[in-house]
């Protein structure tokens, strides 16, 4: 699946028409119905692979699928209920290349998740938390999870004393921190995949600034606004804002790098390797996070090594 090719070689920058050939690769891609999660299915399904659209509408997942070239299925997961995460899982019989964790959901009004749990936390860590260590078994290749540039905004920590941000919502802080999860979760994943003898490697991505529908669902009006002038100035389209991902996907790379665009402020360009905060880069951290999502969602880690 890898291609060693640099981010600036002979032929440029990378981009899409570099992926490896993917022929007889399944790969499962969250909430790929729309943005850059549908973006990385046409460019993966281009590419030869088999892409399952993971979403949570079954006809919205179809008319998108149906305008993809290539081999794809459609399967319903809400991240937002565990029990359909559970009734996914279940219903996975195969070997799996790649998993991405893409689906997420942005600067909400304050809601909860069907177990209660804030929605943002919810749905962009804890659901693909579940998702990942119930699949992982079957997964031979990669785990890819998007974050954002947002996982520096606000708090810069993770609230272990109440993730669910009772009384002390703000949707900046609970997008903030959920991105923040992403990162610490592809830092342990990585580690106890290391420890249990694994080949399958674990990388996080971002897009940029991206023109998405997911800025549309933003709590405050005035960010709502800045947002959509943002999209039309400023942002990288769906296909450029996929990159990261397909490059962090297919490219021969460390365990637990993140990718990201190039240009300034990492808001658009070619996939390279970026860095992250110190605090995304915390192993106590990532631990206990990863033993706290045990707790809130009753999936443990799959693999049969012991685990320091």
């Amino acid at each position: 699946m890898t291609d060693t090719t640099d981010t600036r070689g002979k032929r440029g920058k990378w981009n899409a028409a570099r992926l490896p050939d993917l022929a007889g690769r399944t790969a499962v891609i969250t909430g790929a119905n729309s943005g850059i999660g549908l973006a990385a299915a046409r460019a993966l399904a281009g590419a030869g692979a088999h892409v399952v659209f993971a979403v949570r509408d079954l006809a919205r997942g179809g008319a998108a699928a149906a305008r993809v070239n290539g081999s794809t299925e459609v399967r319903r997961l809400d991240l937002a209920d565990l029990d359909s995460v559970r009734e996914f899982a279940a219903g996975w019989d195969r070997p799996l290349d790649l998993l991405i964790n893409n689906a997420g959901v942005m600067m909400l009004p304050e809601q909860r998740t069907k177990q209660g749990f804030e929605m943002q936390f919810g749905t962009n860590h804890l659901g693909h938390f579940a998702l990942t260590n119930l699949l992982l078994p079957q997964v031979t290749g990669r785990v890819v999870t998007v974050s954002s540039g947002a996982h520096r905004w606000a708090d810069n920590v993770i609230h272990f004393e109440d993730v669910n941000l009772r009384g002390n919502y703000r949707p900046t802080r609970a997008y903030a921190q959920s991105k923040l999860a992403n990162l610490l979760f592809t830092l342990e994943l990585q580690r106890r995949l290391t420890e249990a003898g694994s080949a399958v490697r674990a990388l996080a991505a971002h897009p940029g600034w991206t023109a998405t529908n997911l800025q549309s669902h933003t709590a405050n009006p005035l960010v709502r606004t800045f947002m959509a002038v943002g999209n039309r100035l400023l942002a990288q389209d769906e296909a450029a804002g996929a990159l990261p991902t397909l490059y962090a996907a297919t490219q021969d790379l460390p365990g637990a790098a993140y990718v990201g665009p190039d240009g300034p402020a990492e808001m658009r360009g070619a996939p390279t390797l970026v860095g992250r905060s110190t605090a995304a880069s915390d192993p106590a951290a990532a631990r206990r996070l990863w033993t706290l999502s045990e707790e809130l969602t009753g999936v443990r880690w799959p693999l049969t090594a012991t685990v320091r």
